[in-house]
């Protein structure tokens, strides 16, 4: 891959697109090991270098994952740069909360390591914020597994630009992870410009949009076994149907320019800074052989005129989120 990123400032030189490594687990929908092993033989062959996982996704199955990948095949250890994350719990009754404590989030790195089998992991993410844990506490406690040799830099998920200064005053901060894609604009409202203005990458993770930024979103009947998007509302009748016939437009254009949608929704992302890292996840290699061709074109502003026509800030029908899934994220516009 010819286009590279800095994983903060002065860190590691990372492919500009990642991988989200969610669909290691049957987020959205079933796969196996097998099918797994392909996606990171295929980011190896592409030059897809930087990795992104988390201790939740699938129970450590997607670790897991990666860390069989790594033992059949060590040398790829050298190439990857593996990033995961941790503070989602659940108590004994099946209840979500989010812990920030110290002793939580490197009994978890801990275990992260063992299921990926490597000594240090490049980035460790606080995956959500308690609010009852001061940020200036928490990246100290970050710090903390830096010096330890756990972790080579840190990052946070969702936070505000307004926590993301107070971070970075204690510790450098080498990435914060974000929803950002044409169909999700926020973080253009202070997160984009604060990012680049410190220094810190801005890895955007569902990057076409959960399906709909490609040329063969989910269907509706696919969307009622997903979890996650069954109750969310961009994918809810009557929304569902609306963003379908608005992103109709994006996919024309997208053949009209001659290339996949979902890889003209990555070049676009790649467009909107030097600093932006988007890690789409698939559980297909021929489409993350699509994603990947966003990285082998510049658009022109006269490309990206003709994308804002098509879908305008705002053109989305429903929030990003439900109720529920807004819990945890920190709102700042």
């Amino acid at each position: 891959m010819k286009k590279h990123r800095r994983l903060g400032r002065g860190g590691p030189l990372v492919s500009a697109m990642g991988y989200g490594a969610m669909s290691f687990s049957d987020f959205y929908g079933m796969t196996t090991e097998a099918e797994s092993h392909a996606i990171l033989d295929a980011a190896l062959d592409a030059g897809v270098t930087h990795i992104d996982t988390a201790n939740v996704y699938g129970m450590g199955r997607s670790e897991r994952a990666i860390g069989s990948y790594l033992r059949a095949r060590p040398e790829a250890r050298g190439v990857f740069t593996i990033a995961t994350k941790a503070a989602i719990a659940r108590d004994a009754g099946g209840r979500r909360y989010f812990d920030n404590s110290a002793t939580h989030l490197e009994a978890e790195l801990d275990k992260s390591l063992r299921k990926l089998g490597v000594e240090a992991v490049d980035l460790f993410y606080v995956h959500r914020r308690d609010p009852k844990v001061p940020i200036e506490e928490v990246t100290g406690t970050l710090a903390q597994l830096v010096e330890a040799g756990k972790t080579r830099a840190i990052g946070f998920s969702e936070i505000a630009p307004s926590s993301l200064r107070r971070a970075v005053a204690v510790h450098p901060v080498a990435a914060v992870q974000s929803e950002y894609s044409l169909s999700t604009r926020s973080p253009e409202l202070g997160l984009v410009q604060t990012c680049a203005e410190l220094g810190v990458a801005l890895v955007a993770f569902s990057p076409v949009g959960r399906s709909l930024l490609t040329d063969r979103p989910l269907s509706l009947e696919a969307v009622q076994e997903l979890g996650f998007l069954k109750p969310n509302p961009r994918f809810m009748e009557p929304n569902y149907s609306a963003n379908i016939a608005a992103t109709d437009g994006f996919r024309r254009l997208a053949a009209e320019m001659g290339m996949p949608a979902a890889g003209l929704a990555v070049a676009w992302l790649l467009a909107q800074g030097d600093h932006v890292l988007p890690i789409p996840g698939t559980r297909s290699v021929s489409h993350f052989r699509e994603l990947v061709t966003g990285t082998g074109i510049d658009l022109s502003p006269e490309d990206l005129n003709r994308i804002e026509k098509v879908l305008p800030v705002g053109w989305a029908h429903g929030d990003r989120y439900s109720a529920d899934q807004w819990v945890g994220p920190e709102r700042y516009c």
